[in-house]
Protein backbone atom coordinates (compact mmCIF):
# COMPACT_ATOMS: atom_id res chain seq x y z
CA UNK A 1 0.00 0.00 0.00
CA UNK A 2 2.44 2.41 -1.20
CA UNK A 3 4.35 4.71 1.02
CA UNK A 4 1.97 3.42 4.35
CA UNK A 5 3.15 1.74 7.71
CA UNK A 6 0.45 -0.98 8.44
CA UNK A 7 1.77 -3.41 11.30
CA UNK A 8 1.34 -7.10 10.38
CA UNK A 9 -0.74 -7.44 13.47
CA UNK A 10 -3.19 -4.92 11.98
CA UNK A 11 -6.92 -6.57 11.04
CA UNK A 12 -7.91 -4.34 7.46
CA UNK A 13 -10.31 -5.80 4.82
CA UNK A 14 -8.82 -6.00 1.38
CA UNK A 15 -11.15 -3.29 0.54
CA UNK A 16 -9.25 -0.53 2.73
CA UNK A 17 -8.96 2.86 0.48
CA UNK A 18 -5.72 4.61 1.79
CA UNK A 19 -3.80 7.27 0.97
CA UNK A 20 -0.34 7.70 1.51
CA UNK A 21 1.93 8.17 4.16
CA UNK A 22 -0.26 6.63 6.83
CA UNK A 23 0.46 4.82 9.68
CA UNK A 24 -1.74 1.94 11.44
CA UNK A 25 -0.54 0.37 14.71
CA UNK A 26 -0.54 -2.89 15.98
CA UNK A 27 -4.12 -4.40 16.34
CA UNK A 28 -5.92 -1.93 14.97
CA UNK A 29 -9.29 -3.14 13.34
CA UNK A 30 -10.70 -1.85 9.95
CA UNK A 31 -14.08 -2.77 8.92
CA UNK A 32 -15.18 -3.42 4.93
CA UNK A 33 -15.64 -0.40 3.04
CA UNK A 34 -13.48 2.24 4.67
CA UNK A 35 -11.26 5.39 3.15
CA UNK A 36 -8.47 6.66 5.04
CA UNK A 37 -6.38 9.98 3.77
CA UNK A 38 -2.70 10.21 3.74
CA UNK A 39 -1.02 11.34 6.69
CA UNK A 40 -3.65 9.35 9.18
CA UNK A 41 -2.15 8.16 12.17
CA UNK A 42 -4.16 5.14 13.60
CA UNK A 43 -3.13 4.34 17.21
CA UNK A 44 -2.78 0.98 18.54
CA UNK A 45 -5.92 -0.94 19.01
CA UNK A 46 -8.62 1.49 17.74
CA UNK A 47 -11.16 -0.23 16.16
CA UNK A 48 -12.87 1.23 13.03
CA UNK A 49 -16.11 -0.22 11.96
CA UNK A 50 -18.19 -0.31 8.51
CA UNK A 51 -17.81 2.42 5.95
CA UNK A 52 -16.06 4.61 7.79
CA UNK A 53 -13.86 7.41 6.10
CA UNK A 54 -11.50 9.65 7.84
CA UNK A 55 -9.68 12.31 6.08
CA UNK A 56 -6.34 12.98 5.32
CA UNK A 57 -4.26 14.26 8.65
CA UNK A 58 -6.81 12.39 11.00
CA UNK A 59 -5.12 11.19 14.51
CA UNK A 60 -7.34 8.50 16.09
CA UNK A 61 -6.14 6.85 19.37
CA UNK A 62 -3.90 9.21 20.72
CA UNK A 63 -2.88 9.03 24.25
CA UNK A 64 -3.54 11.85 26.27
CA UNK A 65 -0.50 13.69 27.91
CA UNK A 66 -0.81 14.95 31.91
CA UNK A 67 0.76 18.25 32.67
CA UNK A 68 2.27 18.13 36.28
CA UNK A 69 -0.60 20.44 37.73
CA UNK A 70 -3.16 19.09 35.28
CA UNK A 71 -6.79 19.12 37.19
CA UNK A 72 -8.72 16.73 35.69
CA UNK A 73 -6.21 14.25 33.37
CA UNK A 74 -5.48 11.14 35.21
CA UNK A 75 -2.78 8.53 34.64
CA UNK A 76 -4.72 5.73 33.86
CA UNK A 77 -5.28 2.36 31.40
CA UNK A 78 -7.50 3.68 28.39
CA UNK A 79 -9.30 1.30 26.18
CA UNK A 80 -8.74 1.71 22.19
CA UNK A 81 -10.91 3.94 20.78
CA UNK A 82 -13.54 2.97 18.81
CA UNK A 83 -15.17 4.66 15.49
CA UNK A 84 -18.67 3.47 14.68
CA UNK A 85 -19.84 2.58 11.60
CA UNK A 86 -20.82 4.74 8.45
CA UNK A 87 -18.90 7.70 10.57
CA UNK A 88 -17.04 10.38 8.98
CA UNK A 89 -13.92 11.49 10.42
CA UNK A 90 -12.80 15.04 9.16
CA UNK A 91 -9.45 16.51 8.19
CA UNK A 92 -6.92 16.95 11.25
CA UNK A 93 -9.44 15.66 13.51
CA UNK A 94 -7.78 14.21 17.18
CA UNK A 95 -9.95 11.62 18.94
CA UNK A 96 -8.35 10.22 22.06
CA UNK A 97 -7.95 6.37 23.66
CA UNK A 98 -10.70 5.54 25.56
CA UNK A 99 -13.06 7.93 23.45
CA UNK A 100 -16.31 6.01 21.64
CA UNK A 101 -18.24 7.19 18.72
CA UNK A 102 -21.19 5.43 17.82
CA UNK A 103 -22.69 4.96 14.19
CA UNK A 104 -23.04 7.59 11.70
CA UNK A 105 -20.83 10.54 13.97
CA UNK A 106 -19.39 13.42 12.20
CA UNK A 107 -16.60 14.95 13.57
CA UNK A 108 -15.98 18.00 11.74
CA UNK A 109 -12.17 19.28 10.92
CA UNK A 110 -9.77 20.33 13.35
CA UNK A 111 -11.96 19.20 16.08
CA UNK A 112 -10.85 17.37 19.37
CA UNK A 113 -12.48 14.35 21.55
CA UNK A 114 -10.67 13.88 24.70
CA UNK A 115 -10.20 10.30 26.59
CA UNK A 116 -13.68 8.55 28.83
CA UNK A 117 -15.85 10.49 25.70
CA UNK A 118 -18.87 8.81 24.45
CA UNK A 119 -20.93 9.75 21.43
CA UNK A 120 -23.82 8.76 20.31
CA UNK A 121 -25.28 7.83 17.11
CA UNK A 122 -25.99 10.45 14.63
CA UNK A 123 -24.08 13.35 16.20
CA UNK A 124 -22.73 16.17 14.41
CA UNK A 125 -19.61 17.50 15.93
CA UNK A 126 -18.12 20.61 14.08
CA UNK A 127 -15.47 22.23 13.23
CA UNK A 128 -12.58 23.05 15.65
CA UNK A 129 -15.26 21.90 18.44
CA UNK A 130 -13.19 20.68 21.69
CA UNK A 131 -14.43 18.21 23.84
CA UNK A 132 -12.75 17.54 26.70
CA UNK A 133 -12.60 14.42 28.76
CA UNK A 134 -15.22 12.60 30.81
CA UNK A 135 -18.45 13.71 29.03
CA UNK A 136 -21.38 11.80 27.23
CA UNK A 137 -23.09 12.96 24.52
CA UNK A 138 -26.44 11.50 23.27
CA UNK A 139 -27.43 10.65 20.16
CA UNK A 140 -28.64 13.04 16.71
CA UNK A 141 -26.85 16.20 18.80
CA UNK A 142 -25.03 19.26 17.18
CA UNK A 143 -22.10 21.12 18.48
CA UNK A 144 -21.75 23.46 15.66
CA UNK A 145 -18.33 25.48 15.04
CA UNK A 146 -16.02 25.87 17.88
CA UNK A 147 -18.09 24.86 20.71
CA UNK A 148 -16.17 24.19 23.87
CA UNK A 149 -17.58 21.48 25.80
CA UNK A 150 -15.94 21.63 29.25
CA UNK A 151 -14.74 17.98 31.28
CA UNK A 152 -17.37 16.01 33.07
CA UNK A 153 -20.42 17.38 31.41
CA UNK A 154 -23.56 15.37 29.80
CA UNK A 155 -25.60 16.06 27.07
CA UNK A 156 -29.10 14.76 26.36
CA UNK A 157 -30.78 13.55 22.80
CA UNK A 158 -31.12 15.94 20.13
CA UNK A 159 -29.01 18.71 22.03
CA UNK A 160 -28.69 21.50 19.95
CA UNK A 161 -25.52 24.05 20.96
CA UNK A 162 -24.60 26.95 19.07
CA UNK A 163 -21.32 28.14 17.31
CA UNK A 164 -18.55 29.53 19.98
CA UNK A 165 -21.05 28.58 22.74
CA UNK A 166 -18.94 27.97 26.14
CA UNK A 167 -18.83 25.96 28.82
CA UNK A 168 -16.74 26.07 31.92
CA UNK A 169 -16.32 23.46 34.96
CA UNK A 170 -14.32 25.46 37.91
CA UNK A 171 -15.94 27.86 40.39
CA UNK A 172 -12.74 28.54 41.67
CA UNK A 173 -11.07 29.83 38.28
CA UNK A 174 -7.65 27.86 39.04
CA UNK A 175 -7.26 28.74 42.44
CA UNK A 176 -7.04 27.29 45.60
CA UNK A 177 -7.12 23.36 46.66
CA UNK A 178 -10.85 23.36 47.37
CA UNK A 179 -11.27 23.68 43.86
CA UNK A 180 -10.45 20.29 43.17
CA UNK A 181 -13.76 19.12 45.14
CA UNK A 182 -15.98 20.69 43.60
CA UNK A 183 -15.63 20.59 39.84
CA UNK A 184 -18.76 19.50 37.71
CA UNK A 185 -19.35 20.20 34.46
CA UNK A 186 -22.81 21.12 32.78
CA UNK A 187 -26.05 19.02 31.89
CA UNK A 188 -27.93 19.78 28.98
CA UNK A 189 -31.18 17.60 28.74
CA UNK A 190 -33.13 16.37 25.81
CA UNK A 191 -33.76 18.47 23.03
CA UNK A 192 -32.17 21.69 25.26
CA UNK A 193 -30.79 24.54 23.50
CA UNK A 194 -27.97 27.35 23.44
CA UNK A 195 -27.09 30.09 21.09
CA UNK A 196 -24.43 31.72 19.92
CA UNK A 197 -21.85 32.72 22.09
CA UNK A 198 -23.57 31.89 25.54
CA UNK A 199 -21.95 31.08 28.54
CA UNK A 200 -23.17 28.43 31.01
CA UNK A 201 -21.17 28.53 34.09
CA UNK A 202 -20.12 25.59 36.22
CA UNK A 203 -22.86 22.55 37.43
CA UNK A 204 -25.72 24.40 35.33
CA UNK A 205 -28.50 22.45 33.56
CA UNK A 206 -30.39 23.12 30.71
CA UNK A 207 -33.43 21.49 31.48
CA UNK A 208 -35.51 19.91 28.65
CA UNK A 209 -36.20 21.99 26.18
CA UNK A 210 -35.05 25.31 27.59
CA UNK A 211 -33.03 27.67 24.91
CA UNK A 212 -30.14 29.74 26.10
CA UNK A 213 -30.38 32.52 24.40
CA UNK A 214 -27.77 33.88 21.81
CA UNK A 215 -24.91 35.87 24.29
CA UNK A 216 -26.55 34.91 27.47
CA UNK A 217 -24.23 33.83 30.66
CA UNK A 218 -26.04 31.14 32.65
CA UNK A 219 -25.71 31.68 36.22
CA UNK A 220 -28.69 29.27 36.76
CA UNK A 221 -30.42 26.53 35.76
CA UNK A 222 -32.94 26.64 33.17
CA UNK A 223 -35.68 26.07 33.26
CA UNK A 224 -37.59 22.80 30.88
CA UNK A 225 -39.67 24.86 28.26
CA UNK A 226 -38.81 28.14 28.77
CA UNK A 227 -36.10 30.63 26.89
CA UNK A 228 -33.71 32.48 29.55
CA UNK A 229 -32.10 35.99 28.49
CA UNK A 230 -29.13 38.37 29.31
CA UNK A 231 -26.34 38.41 31.65
CA UNK A 232 -27.36 37.13 34.20
CA UNK A 233 -29.69 35.22 31.91
CA UNK A 234 -33.59 35.05 33.45
CA UNK A 235 -36.33 33.44 32.05
CA UNK A 236 -38.82 35.78 29.53
CA UNK A 237 -41.34 33.60 28.17
CA UNK A 238 -42.01 30.21 27.04
CA UNK A 239 -40.59 28.34 24.11
CA UNK A 240 -43.03 28.49 20.99
CA UNK A 241 -45.04 25.30 20.96
CA UNK A 242 -44.19 24.66 17.20
CA UNK A 243 -40.26 24.83 18.74
CA UNK A 244 -40.73 22.11 20.67
CA UNK A 245 -38.95 18.60 20.48
CA UNK A 246 -42.37 16.92 20.58
CA UNK A 247 -43.84 18.32 17.92
CA UNK A 248 -40.77 18.17 15.24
Amino acid sequence: MGNNIISPTARIQDDLKIGSFSVIADNVQIAAGCVVGSHVVIHKGTRIGLNVRIDDGAVIGKLPMKAANSAVTKEQELPPAVVGDDSIIGTHVVIYAGAELGPKVLVADLATVRENVTIGEGTIIGRGVAIENFCRIGSYCKLETNVYLTAYSELGDRVFIAPCAATSNDNFVGRTKERFKHFKGVIVKRGGRIGVNSTILPGKVVEEDALVAAGAVLTHDAPAGKIVIGAPAKPVKDVPPEQLLENQ
